[in-house]
């Protein structure tokens, strides 16, 4: 059960102010040639109006509701509040496959009390699915319980890979080399938040990217660990504005997938 009355209240304006912010980007997403789109550090790294118009409604409605909690959004950065609440929210996870009038992208928000995720939220409105989980209480799409696959392994399953221009590219290449050898496939969706999204309803095995910030993973990684799986403690290992590595996966295959991802045996998460 929810812990407390102040996170369930959350939580339930969460899924209302989700589905909201759903709703606006999927109406942009509907008028792609009309968006106002800026490249911020190369073509892999864009925004448009339809992410910033859903951070502002989504920001909006959270401080409404909930004045004294602090916000971190993609594109309007980091207001601190005077409660032990942090919301995180990605507006449009997946921004080049949306531009580029592809259905892998989402809404991603999540919930922090006290420096831990205690609740998250991802979105895909071109499909209406929505994963929801919080700390304790397991995950769920469309208000049914998910799990991941605890019977693959890295030879059957899919594993997703996250890539971007922060990283050098073979930090990437290295890995899916590893994997292809090791008789793994592996797949690219352009949002991560989604993808881990799969891991935790059992559609992917496991998930890696090298390098993500905090909006894009936090919520993702909460469900996939309410859904019975194991994911990298992104708060501890990184700082929220700085980004750092995700590894989520079914529990059984954290072992061989640290494996590939270290290039040797033995090396700890």
């Amino acid at each position: 059960m929810l812990p407390d009355t102040a996170l369930q209240a959350r939580l339930e304006t969460a899924r209302a102010v989700i589905r909201d912010a759903g709703a606006l980007a999927l109406d942009h997403f509907g008028r792609l040639s009309a968006l106002q789109v800026e490249i911020k550090a190369n073509g892999q790294d864009v925004v448009s109006q339809a992410d910033r118009a859903v951070e502002k409604l989504v920001r909006e409605r959270i401080a409404a509701a909930f004045p004294e909690d602090g916000f971190l959004g993609e594109e309007t950065g980091l207001t601190p509040g005077a409660s032990d609440y942090t919301w995180v929210v990605d507006p449009i996870d997946g921004t080049s496959c949306f531009l580029h009038d592809l259905r892998s992208w989402c809404v991603a928000l999540a919930l922090l009390k006290d420096k831990q995720t205690a609740a998250g939220l991802i979105l895909d409105p071109t499909s209406g699915e929505l994963f929801t989980a919080a700390a304790g209480d397991g995950a769920f799409l469309n208000g049914r319980p998910i799990s991941v696959d605890i019977a693959t392994d890295l030879q059957h399953g899919l594993t997703s890979v996250g890539a971007n221009a922060r990283v050098p590219p073979q930090a990437i290449s290295g890995f899916v080399e590893r994997l292809l050898g090791a008789g793994g496939m592996f797949v690219r969706s352009g949002s991560g938040a989604l993808s881990l999204a799969h891991v935790a309803c059992g559609r992917l095995a496991a998930y890696y990217e090298p390098h993500m910030n905090a909006w894009d993973c936090l919520a993702a990684q909460c469900i996939v660990r309410e859904a019975g799986g194991w994911a990298n403690d992104f708060l501890d290992e990184s700082d929220l504005l700085a980004g750092g590595r995700v590894i989520a996966c079914a529990p059984q295959l954290r072992a061989p997938l640290l494996d590939l991802i270290e290039g040797e045996k033995g090396r700890p998460a």
